[in-house]
């Protein structure tokens, strides 16, 4: 008998970790439809850049807070130095603006004991309301161009990226889920919507986030959530390569800025909402 139960308190061990052979990268939970997409109902996004998210059973409020001067400068900076070296053969470095680190808690998947995760997102700027199409347009025309044109053409966008780009919002893709397949970001984002995102260089930044997860086949987006993900896709296609399908658009709604650089002044201190 005690053999027995042994065995029994084993295999469920291995049951908890290996899950039950077919569903390793899910969760406990299920957040598709039989459509075939999901729809995420734990924020609520209001047009006066405002923000509500449902954080541990209860709806929090927030204020969309811009990004500073000092990240746009360095931000932009950065960029424009990447497309640079790549002109002259150079590979991209993993440090810098792009390459965003997003820390998420929220649900195990079920491979995992944990419901942490960290990853790095493809992070980019996210158009403005008003000048989204515009931005599409210039895109679309130009895509089919060489490659110096289309380096030139983003080049031409970070040159006037107070122009076309909402400094309260940040933009990515989840190029991995879907509902066959999730990620600890994606499953985590859609179970407690509120990440940390930290960029490796020197100067160093992190923003707290509310992540909003727009998926291509929800007939219910708005336009302008139409656009986004039609813009979140092209400008990865317009440096990658086409693709076969639409990825999901997530948009990173900035609630807080810190400076992690190494620097006496800095040190992980809040500089946006500014300290009183």
């Amino acid at each position: 008998m005690k053999k027995l139960l042994l065995f029994l308190i084993l295999f469920a061990n291995v049951c908890f970790l290996m899950g039950d052979g077919m569903n390793l990268e899910h969760s406990k939970i299920n957040f598709w439809n039989d459509k075939g997409y999901f729809v995420q109902k734990n924020i609520k996004v209001f047009d006066n850049d405002q923000i509500s998210a449902k954080i541990d059973g209860k709806w929090e409020n927030y204020a969309l807070k811009p990004l500073p001067d000092k990240f746009i400068k360095w931000s932009v900076e950065r960029r424009i130095a990447t497309i640079e070296d790549i002109k002259k053969g150079k590979m991209p470095g993993l440090a810098g603006p792009h390459n965003g680190m997003v820390a998420s808690y929220g649900i195990a998947r079920n491979d995992s004991r944990f419901k942490i995760n960290n990853a790095v997102k493809g992070m980019g700027y996210c158009p403005k309301a008003d000048k989204i199409n515009d931005v599409i347009k210039i895109l679309e025309d130009t895509k089919d161009k060489g490659f110096d044109v289309k380096l030139k053409t983003l080049v031409d966008l970070y040159n006037n990226v107070d122009k076309y780009y909402d400094r309260k919002r940040l933009l990515s893709l989840e190029l991995y889920s879907t509902k066959d397949f999730e990620t600890g970001t994606f499953l985590n984002e859609m179970e407690y919507p509120n990440v940390s995102i930290v960029f490796l260089d020197i100067p160093c930044f992190e923003v707290k986030a509310v992540p909003e997860l727009l998926h291509p086949d929800n007939p219910n987006l708005t336009d302008y959530q139409k656009a986004i993900v039609k813009y979140a896709n092209l400008i990865h296609s317009y440096f990658h390569g086409k693709f076969s399908r639409m990825f999901i658009a997530v948009v990173y709604n900035v609630i807080e800025v810190y400076d992690n650089s190494p620097e006496p002044k800095a040190r992980g201190r809040r500089i946006v909402p500014p300290l009183p």
